[in-house]
């Protein structure tokens, strides 16, 4: 008699934001699953962890849920089988969303924004450490000053490529909407983009690109793990004259979108983000007035101002946008370490409610 073919057996990290304050960290575990091939959600099941561990639960009710809400191809693991990561929502013991849940928030927005239509994109920057100094840094005292950095090419100013091109690869092969690198302005400073790049079947809503930017999070520190890198997501990594880090985040809607309605719908946009400035810089990262010091590419954290091509606005409305008319804005004020879901839900909110 034939023997039967084994079942091939798959692997699914879970990934989950802990309930650390004032900035959440993602963790991770590593569940094996029976099943070929996952083609929904439902391939995944609910899976507990202690959240007693994570800052979100006592001792004495310690059990927590992972419920998935986004999977993709775990590039980390090439060997034979299939794997995933899979990103989750933490949710209570009966199963509703946990306060530190800011995914949620968002799903719940984005219900009574339907027919806007919102589009977003994220620019993250983040540091390269070698245990307490920037990568590329002196052992003492200081590197050149500013300016050759930002796009460098050369060991003397580009300094950590390897793991940046290494992560891009780990972006293409997962699947997200990875569409660019660049070295940034203070040496040992990168950033990536995530968000819409005209490919057909892509989605950019904010709940789709938050997801991503968290995986892509995920995979920049497993790949700084392979070279012995730190990476950092703080908003001033180095006091002084120096670049902080940021995430400037994109957002269009369907109006400011529309060749009919795209400025009109962009300026009253604008005029509502000013309104809500102050509650905004609250959920826009911790740290964030060592960076919007008014200098350095950057607004004072205490001002509101938008302007055309303007990085030193508030609101830079891109010169393309100006010129035809329509397309998308760039919120300049979101910090490095900022939770894609809650700058999300803040854009949300105030342009499309």
């Amino acid at each position: 008699m034939a023997k039967s073919k084994e079942k091939e057996l798959a692997t699914a990290e879970y990934l989950w934001l802990d309930g650390a304050r004032p900035t959440q960290e993602l963790r991770s575990k590593t569940r094996i699953l029976s099943i070929e091939e996952a083609s929904n959600l439902e391939d995944f099941p609910v899976w507990s962890f202690d959240g007693s561990s994570t800052w979100q639960a006592q001792g004495h009710d310690s059990d927590c849920g992972l419920r998935p809400v986004y999977f993709c191809k775990n590039p980390l693991r090439n060997t034979r089988g299939n794997h995933y990561l899979v990103m989750a929502e933490v949710c209570n013991s009966d199963g509703t969303p946990h306060k530190t849940n800011t995914r949620s928030i968002l799903r719940e927005l984005l219900k009574k924004a339907q027919g806007n239509d919102p589009w977003i994109g994220f620019e993250q920057e983040y540091t390269f450490f070698e245990y307490s100094r920037p990568m590329g840094w002196p052992d003492k005292g200081f590197p050149q000053a500013q300016g050759p950095f930002y796009c460098g090419v050369g060991i003397d100013r580009a300094f950590g490529r390897d793991i940046v091109e290494d992560h891009m690869e780990l972006c293409r092969q997962a699947g997200l909407s990875f569409y660019g690198i660049n070295a940034e302005v203070m040496p040992g400073q990168w950033e990536f983009q995530i968000g819409h790049r005209g490919v057909d079947g892509e989605h950019c809503d904010p709940l789709t690109i938050s997801d991503q930017t968290w995986l892509a999070r995920y995979l920049l520190k497993r790949a700084g793990e392979k070279f012995n890198a730190i990476v950092s997501f703080e908003n001033k990594p180095i006091p002084g004259d120096w670049n902080g880090a940021g995430m400037h985040t994109n957002f269009s809607t369907m109006a400011t979108r529309n060749k009919k309605t795209g400025l009109a719908a962009i300026h009253k946009a604008v005029k509502r983000l000013q309104e809500n400035h102050q509650r905004h810089i609250h959920d826009y990262g911790e740290g964030l007035e060592k960076r919007l010091t008014g200098l350095h590419e950057t607004c004072h954290i205490g001002e509101f101002k938008s302007g055309v091509s303007d990085r030193g606005a508030s609101i830079r409305i891109p010169m393309q946008t100006s010129r035809s008319g329509h397309g998308h804005f760039e919120d300049r004020r979101p910090g490095a370490n900022a939770d894609p879901y809650r700058v999300s839900a803040c854009l949300v909110e105030t342009v499309c409610l």
